[in-house]
């Protein structure tokens, strides 16, 4: 299967996704998960460690900067279903404003980051990386944080996993999530919208309603 951005949007918009078996694989295949895992934006848990760390990490985050970047950190682990075609679509994607990337920086190095696609309202998560112990749970508390003030209603995260739930991502039937995905991609939001986001405020901003 071969996929144009035109495509690739359209399988989104409609509640599947592609992958590949892995990072060799010159084929894609579409996915339409039974259960889709779903990060309810009023339902983000911060730990107090997690707490501490986002407060006391000195960390910089950023949106948008490096998403080839993000995308490489994500792919770059024994298995992975990024292959070059996907990795090239993303990037097309990107380049029309349609996929983003929010990272987290030590000085100018890039430490951790989560990237994804957004339709819409509507923001499906792709994947995410670690170079230091907790930065891609820094980038997902950021994340959501700039998707709540941004106007976003779904964040999809595909699959739900044990580290995310241990954050609050929970399964929603497949029906369910295409009633929300609907719901969202007509609806208008802004990713990109300029935001100050300090570590006190995130933390503050996602407790309140968590």
């Amino acid at each position: 299967m071969s996929l144009s951005p035109e495509l690739l949007m359209h399988g989104y918009s409609i509640g599947i996704f592609p992958m590949a078996e892995n990072r060799e694989s010159d084929e894609l295949f579409w996915v339409d998960p039974k259960l889709r895992g779903v990060f309810p934006l009023d339902g983000f848990h911060i730990s107090r460690s997690l707490a501490r760390r986002i407060r006391n990490c000195g960390f910089q985050i950023a949106i948008d900067q490096q998403f080839l970047g993000v995308v490489d950190g994500c792919a770059d682990r024994p298995d992975t279903w990024i292959n070059a075609e996907l990795r090239d679509l993303y990037q097309q994607l990107y380049r029309l404003g349609h996929a983003h990337s929010l990272e987290v920086y030590d000085g100018p190095e890039l430490i951790g980051g989560v990237f994804g696609v957004a339709i819409g309202a509507a923001f499906f998560g792709e994947s995410m990386f670690s170079r230091r112990p907790d930065t891609s749970k820094i980038a997902l508390a950021y994340l959501v944080d700039r998707l709540r003030q941004t106007g976003f209603r779904l964040f999809d995260t595909q699959f739900l996993t044990a580290h995310l739930a241990s954050l609050g991502a929970i399964e929603i039937s497949r029906s369910a999530y295409r009633q929300e995905l609907q719901e969202a991609v007509n609806t208008a939001a802004d990713f990109s919208a300029i935001l100050v986001q300090s570590p006190q405020g995130v933390i503050q901003r996602i407790t309140q309603t968590s």
